[in-house]
């Protein structure tokens, strides 16, 4: 066994179990590709692929066990590359974030300008997506750090660190009937409700704290983006479900905001990292700027 046999179970993975394009990007001609893979099973024991002819169809269980432990291989080079980098400049990089619509505007914006200030070398690429597929993105190596309000405590392989508690408020025209007088559920239900899509932004949390109060919210808008919710809001086609932070008195100068903290729980954003990856001291001190910023908002 050598390591030019776990890159090639490795890229054989990644192109499908294509010997024709494993040979192409390991720059060998696919007899030598074939042969690395039969000298392996030899070594072994017992086969890896399922063949038809010479065509690898699928993984044996043996192989499939063999290729967790390639990409366990596999991250581990990243790490020491990573380890190196940070020995050799760690004002140079890149932080790949992953987060929602929510986290990007309302929190995001004075940490990223701080880090920005004090690591001017490393480059921020933020994707904006819906918290399952956030903690895909991590799986998938195209993102290094996560920060969401659901899902990532669902996942044994990550790390997940409390960043900040938040509430949701109701949002409605000036005039509305709810501008004033106590806000209860039974009130807010007798009015259409427009609020996050399923999985965005505490809407498990919204719709749980109705249900088990013996109440069920009539929905007629769901949204990712807090924007969109309050553009039709301010249309006066219901009332409005947010995070408290998404208001913005200046620019939401139409609309009335409520608390609702006394009706929904809590929230907690949550910063979550693949636990066997090494995060680099740049990714570190972004973190740590996240967590300084959290703290600001709770004081």
């Amino acid at each position: 066994m050598n390591l030019n046999q776990i890159e090639l179970l490795r890229i054989l993975q990644e192109t499908e179990l294509n010997l024709s394009k494993a040979a192409k990007r390991m720059h060998i001609v696919q007899s030598a590709v074939s042969r690395q893979l039969q000298l392996f099973e030899e070594e072994l024991g017992s086969p890896l692929f399922e063949r038809k002819g010479k065509k690898l169809m699928a993984l044996t269980a043996l192989g499939q066990r063999v290729m967790d432990e390639v990409a366990t291989i596999n991250q581990a080079k990243l790490n020491i590359q990573a380890i190196a980098s940070d020995f050799l400049d760690c004002n140079k990089g890149t932080i790949h974030i992953a987060t929602t619509h929510t986290q990007a505007k309302y929190f995001l914006p004075h940490p990223i300008q701080r880090f920005r200030a004090k690591y001017p070398g490393i480059r921020i690429y933020i994707v904006q997506a819906s918290p399952e597929q956030l903690v895909d993105q991590l799986h998938a190596h195209k993102a290094d750090i996560a920060i969401c309000t659901e899902k990532v405590n669902e996942d044994a392989e990550l790390v997940t660190r409390h960043c900040y508690e938040w509430h949701h408020a109701a949002v409605m025209p000036k005039g509305h009937p709810l501008c004033e007088g106590e806000l209860t559920c039974e009130r807010l239900i007798a009015f259409p409700i427009l609020t996050y899509s399923l999985g965005f932004t505490g809407r498990s949390a919204i719709e749980r704290a109705f249900q088990q109060s013996g109440y069920q919210l009539d929905i007629i808008l769901a949204a990712a983006d807090t924007d969109v919710i309050k553009t039709y809001v301010h249309l006066n086609l219901g009332v409005g479900i947010i995070a408290r932070m998404a208001y913005d008195s200046q620019a939401d100068h139409g609309l009335v905001v409520r608390d609702l903290s006394h009706i929904i729980p809590k929230s907690i954003t949550k910063i979550a990292y693949l636990k066997q990856n090494y995060l680099p001291l740049y990714s570190q001190h972004f973190i740590e700027e996240l967590l300084v910023a959290a703290r600001e908002i709770s004081a």
